[in-house]
């Protein structure tokens, strides 16, 4: 194929243009997910970009410099700019340059003090560490010696240029090396924590045969790796719907060790607990919640992180920290790693020695936290393209729908002099929406619906019109588990949700979504909406977002239309002008934006 085919452009700012119509189009896409990041997808011309962070997950997963390159020469369209590759060479190679391996161990009036060593095989990283203010309140210069019982095999530089730290500062050193742009590598054993027989069964409880797909096993066992040094901690990147907690229960059936799992609601937690007790050999005797209802430790525990980050006031400790050291974990499961709450990844910092484990399906932080939880969580270890298991059949196909709505005309003069915050209401919370929601109600009445928003007042308004159950933040916890049960069965074909629904809540019929507000432009949050409507099924799931025309909202919806893209999602933008604006509807799409 003429050189002139390829569809990919490298640019020396280090983006890449992904022509989308050329041939081998998706297969470039999909080549550069392992160290490029999508971050502009409109119609013809995606942008990716190649960033320290992309080059170091993909260090970390075996994925080299060399191999980043050779997929830059195979796709693209003109001669890759030099200054690129060598680029990617330095950068990729920072990864290993800096590792942690074991320390000494002293005893001294009967206390023991553990130590680590981080070395460097270069004299200008290790000159460049020494001159920052941080390492002189953390790192001590010191002579390596070998450490009795240690597997850590070093270089002769490495034990030249060397650092000591005591074990409580392992997160938090890796932490500032990675803002310094100096990625550490931690090659120090985990330790094991207590023992427990963890075994998937043959048959789930209904005597459904319970089968781990291929993707499964892959994910689990590039976390686990040869339970050596450098192995057992990182992050797992799956869709919704792909079966995150199967994976997460896998492991914990392969390292058999008493469990600690933390996850965003008690709905949550009540799922994992009835999960593990379906597909696992685990009996209610050795698991727990450990929540606001009820707080008890078992062999295997779950929580929620409100419960984790609660405290009587600001300036007071959290008290239910301790967790996290009242049982010898041997493994500590984060559900929904992209929210992790910032005070947890304090307590992160301190739990380096366990193995551990991030599930999303999204590594998007809108508060740009990614490093911490490279740092701390560990680094991508598995991910697979939304297309590729939709291609497979694993998750179902989903077509994504905006339609734009004028502003009510009583409401015009509001939102004029209105500032960006309440701007952003005013539009979400658009009465004309009420309507198109009925309207699309009726003309997909065979589909499970669920309507999502943001505020509670509007979503209040949408169930007593569609005389649907509605579950918010103050909805009783039994309330919402029987309400869950309710449409799970099909008694309850509509549900209204708030955004409590947006993370780890298991609705496997939900056929139809329809968005009527959201969280400013929140690509993650588009991504676990998306997600309750991508459970296996033989039809075609809808994702409706309503957007008021000519307000902020079309702005901060283009943001999260681009998530929508990243992953290949066709989408369509229809302009509503009646009831017969939805005929549009049964056609065929006949141009795909942002999707391949």
């Amino acid at each position: 194929m003429p050189k002139s085919d390829n569809p990919l452009i490298v640019q020396s700012d280090r983006t890449l243009l992904l022509d989308v119509h050329a041939p081998r189009a998706r297969e470039c896409a999909d080549s550069l997910i392992p160290f490029a990041e999508l971050i502009r997808s409109p119609e013809h011309l995606h942008t990716y970009q190649i960033s320290p962070l992309s080059l170091w997950n993909a260090a970390s997963a075996g994925f080299t410099s060399v191999k980043a390159i050779e997929v830059l020469n195979e796709y693209s369209r003109y001669e890759v700019p030099q200054a690129v590759c060598v680029w990617i060479e330095e950068t990729s190679g920072r990864f290993g340059k800096l590792r942690l391996v074991p320390g000494p161990v002293f005893e001294k009036d009967g206390i023991t003090e553990e130590y680590l060593y981080l070395v460097s095989s270069s004299p200008y990283i290790y000159k460049e560490i020494n001159a920052n203010p941080f390492a002189k309140k953390i790192l001590m210069d010191c002579t390596y010696h070998d450490v009795p019982g240690s597997t850590a095999v070093l270089s002769e530089d490495e034990k030249k240029f060397c650092f000591m730290l005591n074990l409580t500062d392992r997160g938090t050193v890796k932490q500032n090396l990675l803002r310094l742009g100096l990625p550490v590598k931690d090659d120090v054993p985990l330790v094991d924590g207590e023992p427990l027989e963890i075994s998937l069964k043959e048959k789930t409880s209904d005597g459904t045969p319970f089968v781990i797909r291929d993707y499964q096993h892959g994910a689990a066992q590039a976390l686990i790796g040869n339970k050596g040094p450098g192995t057992g901690f990182g992050t797992i990147v799956l869709p919704c719907g792909a079966g995150k907690t199967i994976v997460g229960m896998l492991i914990m059936s392969m390292l058999k060790t008493n469990t600690l799992i933390v996850t965003t609601n008690i709905s949550a937690v009540h799922q994992w607990i009835d999960e593990l007790l379906d597909k696992t050999n685990l009996t209610q005797e050795q698991v727990a919640e450990y929540t606001g209802e009820e707080k008890v430790i078992k062999p295997v525990t779950v929580a929620t992180y409100q419960i984790l980050t609660w405290r009587p006031d600001k300036t007071s400790p959290y008290p239910h920290f301790s967790l996290f050291r009242k049982n010898n974990w041997g493994l500590v499961i984060y559900d929904e790693v992209h929210m992790l709450p910032a005070p947890v990844f304090r307590v992160a910092a301190e739990l380096q020695a366990v193995r551990r484990v991030g599930l999303t399906a999204t590594l998007v932080r809108e508060d740009g936290c990614e490093g911490n939880v490279f740092s701390l969580v560990g680094p991508k270890r598995y991910d697979v393209p939304w297309k590729e298991l939709e291609r497979n059949k694993w998750i179902a196909s989903a077509e994504c729908i905006e339609l734009r709505l004028d502003l009510q005309p009583d409401k015009e003069i509001d939102y004029a002099v209105a500032g960006m915050r309440a701007k952003h209401r005013i539009a979400s919370e658009n009465p004309a929406k009420l309507a198109v929601v009925q309207e699309l109600v009726q003309k997909y009445k065979d589909d499970k619906i669920l309507v999502i928003g943001q505020y509670i007042d509007q979503l209040q308004n949408i169930a007593q019109m569609l005389k649907a159950p509605i579950i918010t933040g103050k909805t009783p916890n039994a309330e919402r588990d029987n309400i869950y049960a309710g449409f799970r069965t099909g008694t309850i074909k509509v549900l209204v949700v708030s955004k409590v629904a947006n993370f780890a809540i298991d609705l496997p019929d939900a056929s139809m979504a329809i968005q009527v507000s959201g969280t400013f432009g929140s690509r993650q949050e588009e991504a676990q909406r998306l997600g309750r409507i991508l459970r296996p099924k033989e039809r075609t799931s809808r994702f409706f977002t309503l957007i008021t025309r000519n307000s902020v909202e079309e702005e901060f919806g283009a943001n999260r239309q681009k998530f929508l893209a990243e992953q290949g999602y066709s989408y369509r933008i229809l302009r509503y002008a009646g009831s017969e604006s939805l005929g549009e509807l049964d056609e065929p799409l006949a141009i795909e934006g942002g999707c391949f």
